[in-house]
């Protein structure tokens, strides 16, 4: 879908600095080559140089009239979601990311289109059916090239039954319909951590943490003010990298001037993190936000050696003492690729269960809902290979010795921030006494263990600005 009013406005702020949107296959073609899609065998020097690392999804596609920046584009599903958002300022030099307040407008109507397709995935004929009735969606959803309303699920696909638009001038685009009933908020802040350890002198463990804010306000009223805080505790790292929700009226700028980019001083923004805002009627993320935790959860140790015909394997795992010793699940899968099924076991655990899957190609440590006093927990035991079938797993990085533990848990009224709502500063400017819920929570994603007797794939910072 394009919008020649966005365009026009756009000639406008960037001046001679603008780069003309190309044809839809040229654009398309451009975007293709950009993310790796097509030629990926042949090595282009502004593509595919050691120094240029994308740490987001924003791209700079090179066509015919210039580079076009920014473009916001992912791939999910075997589809790829794309939008050119407007940058109201000069081109040149190039504005930070947080400053581009369409970036985060762009990427929420994506993720609502996601949300819209992706059930439909499985069944071709259905998701043929829902891209169709995209654009006329995407006239409701985004009328004139500027967001009214991410949430492409609760729209109408038929224009017959569009509903008027509200009569009462003050309700926002966002708030498609007006609740009736008694108020109510539930707030709920969830954590993910990313984590590759090493156990190697000479290799750095990193690890990274990302929060999301996800808010569901029932509340009477055309457009009811509702302002709510994010703490943090004394001496907690700050939140950094903070994204905020359109529906957000007003922000202190320190709060968005915070980068994970950047090494961290004394006068960053510590919070408390307040968010004045008028809700949509559904679910939505209020902010997301990363922040520079000093450890991760759980410490890991995994040695996997070739003995003869038998692997020997050792796996230490040690829950950090300042980590709440409750999981909702916890539990370590070890894979085996490019070798045959697991023909014989021997092992011991110090704590929990070892369960070898149906295809007998994974090991799943099952450690439960609590660590042991210790707070370690240990296995050890050899294993043996029978002869590798077309169906058994393989893997073009782990070959070899090269090979992980990848940990998976939730720990529930948890965050590694230590990022939590205070649930007496919500304030809600409506008649009535609400009712208001707030949960958080810790999960893990992306969570290895590599090998230390062998080498793994590095995940590093650079060291050169």
């Amino acid at each position: 879908r394009r919008y020649p009013t966005v365009e026009i406005r756009a000639e406008t702020f960037n001046g001679s600095t603008h780069v003309p949107v190309p044809s839809d296959s040229a654009f398309l073609k451009a975007l293709l080559f950009e993310l790796r899609l097509i030629d990926d065998h042949i090595f282009v020097e502004h593509r595919d140089t050691c120094t240029r690392i994308n740490h987001s999804s924003v791209y700079s596609v090179r066509t015919e009239g210039g580079d076009l920046w920014p473009v916001l584009a992912f791939q999910k599903s075997g589809l790829i979601y794309a939008c050119l958002p407007l940058v109201e300022e000069s081109l040149e030099p190039r504005p930070p990311l947080l400053t581009v307040s369409g970036l985060s407008q762009g990427l929420a109507l994506l993720l609502g289109i996601v949300d819209y397709i992706s059930p439909s995935r499985k069944n071709e004929a259905e998701m043929s059916a829902k891209i169709g009735q995209l654009r006329s969606l995407l006239i409701q959803a985004c009328p004139l090239g500027t967001p009214l309303n991410t949430n492409i699920r609760s729209l109408n696909s038929s224009f017959d039954d569009i509903q008027e638009a509200p009569t009462d001038e003050n309700q926002p685009a966002w708030r498609s319909n007006t609740y009736k009933g008694k108020p109510q908020v539930n707030v709920c802040i969830t954590e993910k951590v990313k984590c590759m350890q090493y156990d190697k002198r000479d290799v750095v463990d990193v690890w990274q943490v990302y929060g999301a804010v996800n808010c569901k306000c029932d509340i009477e009223g055309s457009a009811p003010n509702v302002t709510l805080s994010l703490n943090l505790p004394t001496n907690a790292p700050p939140l950094q990298d903070i994204v905020v929700h359109h529906c957000v009226t007003s922000v202190d700028p320190a709060m968005l001037m915070s980068s994970s980019a950047e090494p961290l001083d004394d006068s960053v923004f510590n919070g408390p993190y307040k968010f004045p805002f008028i809700p949509p009627s559904e679910s939505f993320n209020l902010c997301y936000y990363t922040s520079q935790v000093p450890v991760p959860p759980i410490l890991g140790c995994y040695q996997l050696t070739e003995e003869g015909s038998q692997f020997k394997i050792t796996v230490n795992l040690k829950l950090h003492e300042s980590i709440k010793n409750s999981f909702e699940h916890c539990e370590a899968r070890i894979p085996f690729f490019n070798r045959g099924p697991i023909a014989q076991l021997e092992y011991k655990v110090s704590y929990g269960q070892l369960d070898l899957s149906r295809e007998k190609s994974l090991l799943v440590w099952i450690i439960g809902q609590k660590f042991p006093k210790s707070l370690e927990v240990s296995l050890s035991g050899t294993v043996s290979f029978g002869t590798a079938s077309k169906e058994h797993p393989t893997d073009h990085v782990c070959t070899g010795n090269t090979a992980y533990v990848k940990l998976y848990f939730r720990i529930p009224d948890f965050t590694l921030t230590g990022c939590y709502v205070d649930q007496h500063s919500i304030q809600i400017f409506v008649p009535g006494k609400p009712k208001i819920t707030a949960s958080r929570e810790l999960i893990s994603s992306d969570y290895y263990i590599w090998n230390s007797k062998a080498p793994a794939p590095m995940v590093y910072k650079t060291l050169l600005d």
